[in-house]
């Protein structure tokens, strides 16, 4: 059987939180619940919850900030400029990516977008066109609120 056709999903996405309940709450003000929580001492890891939201079908895992697991790029200094690695963004299809943003800033996240981008993606012959905004969470990673839009 070849990898490509081995997979059968998208699972999850991994955070390392800087404050673990801030994050918690930051996540649940965006429609996840804890749906299991954990601690493996061999790899210093105190806490982690595997969240789910179920209107989107989506897991988020968060990790506490001392885990000693495999990450992207260096760990974040606390008090440090948001520092860049492989992973860009996480993103979410919204109704409206203006409402979206306004309500995430409302539960502590920071403004990357000003407001809404309205872009065109050409490749060819075919347009897309998108809206969304972008926020930094309270922990500091990049969240993209993308309204609804056929890549296909």
């Amino acid at each position: 059987m070849e990898l490509k056709d081995n997979i059968v999903g998208f699972h999850h996405l991994s955070i390392k939180a800087q404050d673990f309940d801030k994050t918690i709450g930051f996540y649940g003000n965006l429609g996840f619940i804890v749906v299991h929580e954990w601690s493996l001492p061999e790899f210093n890891l105190e806490r982690c919850a595997m969240l789910f939201n179920a209107s989107i079908g989506y897991y988020l895992e968060i990790c506490d900030k001392n885990a000693a697991i495999p990450t992207q790029g260096r760990r974040r200094i606390e008090g440090e400029e948001y520092v860049e690695n492989a992973l860009l963004h996480l993103c979410f299809t919204v109704e409206d990516a203006e409402d979206a943003r306004i309500q995430a800033l409302a539960h502590g996240a920071e403004d990357l977008s000003a407001g809404v981008f309205e872009l065109r993606l050409s490749q060819g012959k075919k347009d897309v066109f998108v809206r969304n905004s972008l926020v930094y969470s309270p922990n500091g990673e990049v969240i993209e609120f993308l309204e609804r839009v056929d890549f296909s």
